[in-house]
């Protein structure tokens, strides 16, 4: 196999049978047709076992946080996959559950007919549990591949405090790792034997969506899922719009990304982290596409020293951009996949738990609650810009989401009423909510990852401190609240 057995989790006990009609791909988190080892891993069993393939990805109505938001984006990517996968042997069947449950028992349905079963791993929001019931009622092989990251998780044994520590060790780990990289397109020039269709049983308990309904949103008519957080206007999902956005953020916004990402009128950011969250892109795509920007070779690695620049032997724009999309983002994962409460307060390092509690009754000067943030009705003019952008665009530019989160720890009764509403909303409104990385932004409000800072301050005691005030002293928030006022 030339996926990386690191790569690799058995979820249950069972094995590969060849009496099967296929192979099935689950695809739950890697909702994409390329740089996709989950997916190199199934066409890679299908050719061994002379099989078709069959990719099934689906989405429910019902989870937490549910929304037409949600639902759009991932239907997005649907349609795509759609155009992608018809083009190969493969078989694509995508299904949106109508109403709450209907889409309960279509896995073990389709796997009863399976060779065995390829997914992906998550290691975060409900998909671990998911994965875990699954195991238990799929009697086939059930195997999850790793595609989250430069770095294999399994490659860590421990949980990193800071970013420091989990770069350095990064930069003593991952260069074998960079010699490993998925196929851009594992179905590409491959002949696997074509399956016309699933049973009849099967299609008609649990229809796929048709490419008319995906391509005009008609489907959202018969669908039971929340209204209240729209999608965002003209933002789209899928891998198409993915590679766009990526394309375009190296042509004109990473040479401006080291000096200006911190400015939230010009914001160049890179506007990936909804597309890495929901898997139409794969952090191996843009690193890929970021050496051959770069004209880079693994040579120009240097030693491994914990810095944020200087070790990859690239331009500091990159390095800088490498920072966030390698360093920032794997150690959330890292987090997510060896501590089952990285959503939970007690994760907090004991000195930041410390310290809040040690404050816990000082005096607020304002207090909110949940429904008052929700409704954007603070006394900040440049915290509700912040929350109304999260609101109309689902993301908060990436320096005003830190001061959102501190103004939330400040103006509510208790950390963790702070914790529960910075969750709330971000994972609401956010296309890169519920994400790892998304959950390791909101507990740095928190302490994650930082330090203690002096002077102690009331409420946050030893917690990182910003202010509005000085926020507007270090970059030009004018045109911003101007653009984002409610």
């Amino acid at each position: 196999m030339s996926v990386p057995k690191i790569r690799i989790h058995g979820l249950n006990g069972g094995e590969w049978r060849s009496e099967g009609d296929y192979v099935l791909y689950w695809m739950v988190s890697s909702r994409r047709s390329r740089w996709n080892y989950a997916l190199q891993y199934a066409v890679e069993r299908a050719r061994e076992m002379a099989k078709p393939l069959v990719v099934l990805e689906a989405i429910r109505c019902d989870h937490r946080w549910s929304s037409e938001r949600i639902h759009r984006f991932v239907m997005d990517g649907m349609a795509d996959q759609g155009v992608a996968f018809a083009q190969t042997s493969a078989l694509y069947y995508p299904y949106v559950e109508r109403q709450k449950d209907e889409g309960k028992g279509l896995l073990e349905a389709m796997a009863q007919r399976a060779c065995g079963v390829v997914t992906d791993l998550f290691p975060g929001f409900f998909l671990p549990r998911m994965l875990g019931g699954a195991g238990g009622r799929v009697q086939v092989a059930l195997e999850a591949v790793d595609s989250n990251g430069l770095l294999p998780l399994r490659a860590a044994e421990t949980v990193f405090s800071t970013a420091y520590a989990f770069r350095r060790f990064l930069h003593k780990t991952l260069p074998p790792f960079l010699l490993e990289m998925p196929e851009a397109s594992p179905l590409s020039g491959v002949t696997l034997p074509r399956l016309g269709r699933l049973p009849v049983e099967i299609v008609r308990r649990w229809p796929a969506i048709t490419a008319e309904e995906l391509a005009q949103g008609a489907s959202f008519s018969g669908i039971a899922v929340s209204r209240a957080v729209r999608p965002v206007v003209g933002v789209r999902g899928g891998e198409e719009a993915a590679q766009k956005r990526m394309r375009s953020f190296l042509a004109h916004g990473l040479g401006r990304y080291a000096e200006e990402r911190n400015e939230p009128a010009l914001d160049v950011t890179s506007g990936l982290s909804p597309y890495l969250h929901f898997g139409h892109l794969s952090t191996h795509e843009v690193f890929a596409a970021l050496v051959e920007r770069e004209g880079w070779e693994m040579a120009r690695l240097g030693k491994a020293t914990g810095q944020r620049e200087g070790w990859w032997g690239m331009s500091k724009e990159a390095e800088a951009f490498l920072d966030e999309l390698v360093t920032w983002r794997e150690v959330g994962f890292n987090m997510a996949y060896l501590n089952d409460q990285y959503d939970q307060y007690a994760s907090l390092p004991d000195w930041a738990k410390q310290t809040l509690d040690e404050h816990r009754q000082d005096p607020r000067p304002y207090l909110y609650s949940l429904a008052e943030f929700e409704q954007v009705k603070t006394h900040d003019p440049l915290w509700n810009a912040a929350q109304h952008q999260l609101m109309r665009e689902g993301k908060i530019h990436n320096y005003l989401r830190m001061l959102w989160g501190k103004k939330i720890l400040e103006w509510t009764r208790s950390p963790e009423d702070a914790l529960a509403v910075m969750i709330e909303l971000n994972n609401k409104y956010a296309l890169d909510g519920r994400d790892p990385n998304s959950y390791s932004g909101i507990f740095w409000v928190l302490g994650r990852y930082d330090r203690a800072w002096g002077p102690e301050r009331p409420i946050f005691g030893k917690i990182r401190y910003m202010s509005s005030d000085n926020t507007a002293r270090k970059v030009d928030v004018k045109e911003y609240i101007a653009r984002y006022a409610p």
